[in-house]
């Protein structure tokens, strides 16, 4: 029986999770270090990214052996007691599978590099001159995504790095080694599967050139994918484990067809429409605040739209791809615990199942590192000179990766204060930011008002109350640009769930009468005291958003103020009301 529903799922990047090794790098018996904190959090699964062995050229998710590990990271033993000590801690393990490509450091694509006729079919290769790419396609980390071989006298399609080469799912061989890989992991006893870019697998039969894209057109939701999906289901077994799959520029219909029960693919799907809004022109490397209309509007299109065709969302903020979302979405300053919960609140009270990424339940915040010496990852430092070839000055190209990098989600877990913060008794691999002085998992177990507390008590709230974890969603208020507003609902009961996301007094559209409802959780200490009646109203002036009707805690015509209403929302502010039906 699936569980997913009322499960959260907790990530950890290995590398900079915990260092028992004294190599600076995170590894596997340091997740078995911490089992019992991700126990006392509540958390149901552990995904882990990928520790298989890999020359890291894109930290782990470069594969060159599916069943091996990696010896930065430890043994094959190691992952054994892994599974075993989380299993007898009733958590499960979600290993991380990345079967859109290999690395070129793979037995498969030695082979294929010495002509070997059968192992090229592993991969999509395919004739040309030196100076005439296949087709124009981009490949994301920057670059043509083909790459010639001159001894073959072909191109090789790679739609990330240099070293990592898509592989061929037309050819039944590949997608028999492939489902070997699963049932291999599967039989020692992992519990979910997380697929990476999994819908970037079915290549069309015909390649051409892309005069409005970088050929992602071309590719995504391919026209196989389905098919293949619902094949490695099925001859593997995984149908009844928590399955997820990374999709990348996909579409609503395609992710209900994904994680629909009936068709058998996948559990839930990860979108990433939402991590866009602060794109400015749909380039991630160009900066603008978010743009939080638009932030909503895609909520309320995913939310209602996968449960009006039967789909379900993973629903989360951050990962090892992305920056810090309370750096990002939130304000990692003034407001840096408001803004932390808020955000965390408001995903956890959604439908879906909910993920968080190491060190997402403290807070932390981008690393801001200002100098390109400090970063690791291959697409920054890809993108650094990209920016200046395009004619940003060297302080303008630190500027967009102190907000866009994916190293701001990769620096170190921040355990205590202490100057390697917990995580290693040696310089680690990567910076560690200056204020895990503050930010760390010590000093916020000690304090129940901490970030780390409100997520314990998300997490819990999600197996005590079947209304959030399987309940219908309805957004409320749906034109206010800045308040996310929503009631869940089954039933027996239901919840209303408000939102402020910005960083200033917001006035409701329509006031909400607290009347027979009860405070299930909010991220103000005061909540009570002093958002209803006239006391906000006295603290500071109120914002309409625009298309709020501006009346705020004024009174309203016709009668006195009523100590019931909640009428605004303080700065970041998010309550949580439910009732009995």
């Amino acid at each position: 029986m699936r569980d997913f529903k009322s499960s959260t799922i907790y990530q950890i990047y290995t590398k900079s999770f915990q260092d028992t090794t004294h190599s600076g790098q995170g590894d596997l018996r340091g997740v078995i270090s911490r089992l019992d904190y991700l126990k006392e959090l509540g958390i149901d699964y552990i995904w882990l990214t990928p520790f298989f062995k890999s020359p890291q050229n894109d930290n782990g998710y470069d594969v060159a052996d599916y069943l091996s590990v990696d010896p930065m990271f430890g043994t094959m033993e190691d992952v054994e007691e892994l599974i075993g000590e989380a299993g007898r801690r009733d958590m499960g393990c979600m290993f991380d599978m990345v079967f859109n490509h290999t690395s070129t450091e793979h037995m498969w694509f030695k082979r294929a590099m010495e002509g070997d006729p059968e192992y090229m079919d592993y991969y999509i290769f395919r004739d040309g001159e030196p100076d005439a790419p296949p087709t124009n396609w981009q490949s994301k980390f920057g670059g043509s995504a083909w790459e010639y071989v001159p001894h073959l006298k072909k191109w090789y399609l790679h739609l990330f790095d240099v070293t990592q080469a898509d592989l061929n799912w037309d050819n039944p061989r590949v997608r028999r080694e492939l489902k070997e890989v699963i049932r291999f992991w599967k039989d020692k006893g992992v519990r979910g599967f997380r697929f990476d870019v999994v819908n970037l697998i079915s290549k069309p039969e015909i390649f051409g050139d892309d005069s409005i894209g970088d050929g992602r057109g071309f590719y995504t939701d391919g026209p196989h994918v389905h098919e293949y999906l619902q094949e490695l289901t099925r001859d593997t077994g995984i149908d009844g484990m928590v399955t997820v799959g990374e999709m990348s520029s996909t579409s609503l219909d395609n992710c209900i067809r994904y994680s629909r029960p009936e068709d058998r693919e996948l559990s839930m799907c990860f979108n990433f429409h939402h991590l866009k809004v602060d794109y400015k022109d749909g380039d991630k490397w160009k900066l603008m605040q978010p743009d939080l209309r638009e932030l909503k509007r895609l909520f309320m299109e995913w939310q209602e739209g996968m449960q009006e065709g039967g789909g379900w969302n993973a629903v989360f903020w951050c990962n090892h791809d992305q920056p810090r979302a309370v750096s990002r979405f939130g304000d990692d300053g003034k407001y840096w615990k408001e803004s932390a919960k808020m955000l965390a609140t408001a995903i956890h009270m959604f439908r879906g199942t909910p993920y968080v990424f190491q060190g997402e339940e403290l807070g932390m915040t981008n690393a801001y590192y200002d100098d390109i010496s400090q970063y690791r990852d291959v697409e920054s430092i890809n993108y650094y000179k990209i920016l200046q070839d395009q004619g940003s000055t060297r302080e303008e190209a630190i500027h967009v990766l102190q907000e866009r990098s994916r190293d701001n989600g990769r620096t170190p877990m921040q355990w205590d204060g202490s100057e390697l913060a917990g995580f290693s008794d040696v310089a680690p691999w990567i910076g560690i930011p200056r204020n895990h002085t503050y930010i760390n998992v010590e000093s916020e177990q000690q304090d129940e008002d901490s970030i780390l507390s409100h997520y314990k008590r998300l997490i819990a709230l999600r197996k005590e109350y079947p209304v959030i974890a399987e309940g219908e969603i309805e957004f409320v208020d749906r034109s206010h640009p800045q308040i996310l507003a929503y009631r869940r609902f089954d039933g027996s009961s239901e919840l209303m769930a408000f939102h402020n996301m910005a960083g200033e007094v917001i006035g409701l559209t329509e006031p909400f009468d607290r009347t027979g409802w009860r405070l299930l959780v909010s991220n103000y200490r005061d909540e009570a005291d002093v958002k209803v009646g006239t006391d906000a109203a006295d603290e500071a002036d109120i914002t309409d958003g625009g298309d709020a009707s501006g009346t705020g805690n004024r009174e309203q015509e016709g009668g006195s103020q009523d100590s019931r209403m909640i009428t605004c929302l303080r700065p970041y502010e998010s309550v949580v009301y439910m009732r009995d039906k």
